[in-house]
């Protein structure tokens, strides 16, 4: 058995996604920017999401993910399938933690300990997951950066089927419910579909599993696989999910996206296929958060002044390692707070006029490797201008917003301008403005939340209507 301090490393980084935070970050950035938000009829309580690649299954996942914006949940329950090594029964992670490039996340050791003693199939270990000689498990580990990207921080449950039998599968899904009543959780169920048919026959077998998941019925998804008349290597994890989120309050299941690794390869031949989906429940979930992130909770938590300069000192040094064309090889600073997962924007300006402005606004990254990253994004990658020249880096002034956790909006009334920054998501549309824009223009509370919504490409009352979700930050601008 592993001990508790055990954190399992990536194993796929660098190979089913990018291994550098920044880039990482960037590409699910841009994978959530093309995803739509639907008018759910619910909370999600469940998702399921493809595991190949990112390049051929990243934007599929992206779609189901994209729905838990603005969400918050206690815990987190990933269960994968096992490609790497057979065993009975369902494996629950027992180490501390599992870390992607975007940080560690903890995992809920006592709900852990209490799944694992429910059923004897389900037991702690680190079997399936750390790989031991062989690579660790890919399916369940390509999930987090998505969750950790939309999410910020939570804890996991890390579950790993080392069989498809129906029987594993049907008593998961009883014991999670058991296990997991009253809190506010996210059921994530791993698989890709059909393997390597030509992309007429792909469709029409993952026709009929999509059927039986639209249908939110475990019982004819088992009959589907069970009978060859469509195939899923994570059929266990959807079931077993599937089981539990209807014992737990699920209603519905929304198809979020289908395609096949054509759409990537160029390949029609032999091609896998993708499904992503979201299941809802109307009941609200149990959590009271509404933060987002790590939140300083002291003042012995605030950037002191050679910490800004630092931070100012390493955005120039990113940009000017950008002009270079070379990579930044910045040690890790000593500062503590420097270290710490925060949301960060850096603004550049010419002569008191605007150059660039891009941010992070989830605690992705440690700080100070956030600004780095966006330092060089809003010179080179803000599509409202052209890339940085030469010529103007010496002309450059840069201002840097390291943010709070957001704060979701009950009364508008809690807004202050001057303090407060302004997010809002409403549909596929979300915006957000700076808590220092406000006061250079001089705005009023309502005027900076129209503005926000114009931001989003809303109508500038949209902020008033039920599905619009709003959201306060706070930021250290120097």
């Amino acid at each position: 058995m592993a001990e508790q301090t055990e954190i399992r490393k990536p194993a796929v980084a660098g190979m089913f996604y990018p291994g550098e935070p920044g880039e990482l970050v960037k590409q699910l950035a841009q994978y959530y920017s093309e995803a739509k938000k639907k008018a759910l009829p619910g909370h999600p309580v469940g998702i399921i999401a493809p595991h190949a690649g990112y390049m051929y299954s990243g934007r599929t996942a992206a779609e189901a993910y994209k729905q838990l914006e603005g969400e918050q949940y206690d815990v987190v329950v990933v269960i994968s399938p096992s490609h790497t090594v057979f065993f009975q029964g369902v494996s629950v992670y027992n180490g501390s933690a599992y870390e992607t490039p975007l940080g560690t996340i903890e995992i809920e050791a006592e709900l852990s300990r209490k799944i694992a003693q429910i059923h004897p199939g389900v037991f702690l270990s680190n079997k399936g997951h750390t790989g031991g000689s062989v690579r660790g498990e890919h399916a369940l580990e390509v999930q987090l950066p998505f969750l950790q990207q939309v999410l910020g921080k939570f804890k996991l449950v890390a579950l790993v089927m080392g069989d498809q039998e129906e029987s594993t599968a049907r008593s998961l899904g009883e014991v999670l419910a058991s296990a997991l009543s009253g809190k506010s959780c996210l059921i994530v169920a791993s698989t890709d579909l059909s393997h390597f048919y030509p992309d007429k026959e792909a469709r029409r077998l993952d026709g009929n599993i999509r059927n039986a998941v639209e249908q939110y019925n475990p019982d004819r998804l088992r009959s589907v696989l069970g009978s060859g008349k469509g195939e899923a290597c994570g059929g266990g994890p959807m079931i077993a999910m599937m089981i539990a989120t209807k014992r737990m309050g699920g209603e519905q299941v929304v198809i979020t996206r289908y395609t096949t690794s054509a759409e990537s390869s160029g390949d029609f031949n032999e091609v896998v296929g993708y499904l992503s989906a979201v299941v809802v429940s109307s009941k609200k979930p149990k959590s009271a958060d509404v933060t987002m992130g790590a939140m300083p909770k002291k003042a012995s938590d605030r950037l002191v002044k050679a910490e800004k300069q630092y931070l100012l000192d390493l955005a120039k040094r990113s940009i000017a390692a950008g002009l270079q064309k070379t990579k930044l090889d910045e040690p890790e600073p000593e500062s503590r707070l420097l270290k710490e997962h925060r949301g960060a924007f850096v603004t550049i300006k010419i002569n008191g006029s605007l150059r660039g402005c891009i941010g992070m606004i989830r605690a992705a990254l440690p700080l100070y490797q956030a600004v780095a990253d966006m330092a060089q994004a809003a010179a080179f990658d803000d599509p409202r201008f052209a890339e940085l020249s030469d010529r103007e880096f010496e002309k450059l002034e840069i201002e840097i917003s390291v943010l709070s956790p957001l704060m979701r909006v009950k009364d508008f009334e809690e807004i202050k301008v001057g303090r407060d920054g302004l997010v809002i998501r409403m549909d596929m549309h979300s915006g957000l403005l700076l808590p220092q824009v406000a006061s250079e223009y001089n705005w009023d509370r309502t005027t900076f939340l129209e503005q926000t919504c114009l931001k989003a490409g809303l109508p500038k009352n949209s902020y008033k209507e039920k599905n619009a979700e709003v959201y306060r930050f706070t930021a250290d601008v120097f």
